[in-house]
């Protein structure tokens, strides 16, 4: 198996994560998504350690991140990954159903990407994850994209 780990997608709603990966694989998006289901399995799988320990130390090219999440809050996660240098480039989309302005805002202070709120409607929330990963798996250009092309 592909150790490459295109989307890590850190959410506790089982069906909004079953219709992410869903709509991401349908679309021919992401080949290799990891889905793990509270923040504190997000840092574990990220920094390779308890059940994760012993995984090649390779990055996922996107993390899809809800905030409201039992442990590990989504917005800590953020802090982690935006505080340290070998993991702040990682593109971080919150995708969560908080509208609130102190979420907004906290996350934009801390580094994500993007603040997309979940929609409500089923047809809605599956586009909304076909957009996000059309635009940031396939029209984004990412971090050393330029240099693996050099190779």
């Amino acid at each position: 198996m592909n150790n490459r780990i295109e989307v890590l997608l850190v959410e506790d709603n089982p069906y909004d994560a079953e219709l992410s990966i869903n709509s991401l694989k349908e679309n021919h998006l992401a080949n290799e998504i990891m889905h793990v289901t509270d923040g504190a399995e997000a840092l574990d799988f990220i920094y390779c350690r308890g059940k994760y320990e012993g995984r090649d130390k390779v990055h996922p090219k996107i993390i899809l991140l809800d905030l409201k999440m039992p442990r590990v809050s989504g917005i800590e996660v953020l802090e982690q990954l935006k505080s340290d240098e070998d993991t702040k480039s990682i593109p971080v989309i919150v995708l969560t159903s908080s509208n609130l302005d102190p979420d907004i805002e906290a996350c934009y202070r801390l580094g994500v990407n993007s603040y997309i709120t979940k929609p409500i409607a089923f047809e809605d929330f599956a586009k909304t994850v076909i957009n996000l990963g059309f635009y940031w798996m396939l029209v984004n250009k990412q971090k050393g994209e330029m240099q693996a092309r050099k190779l």
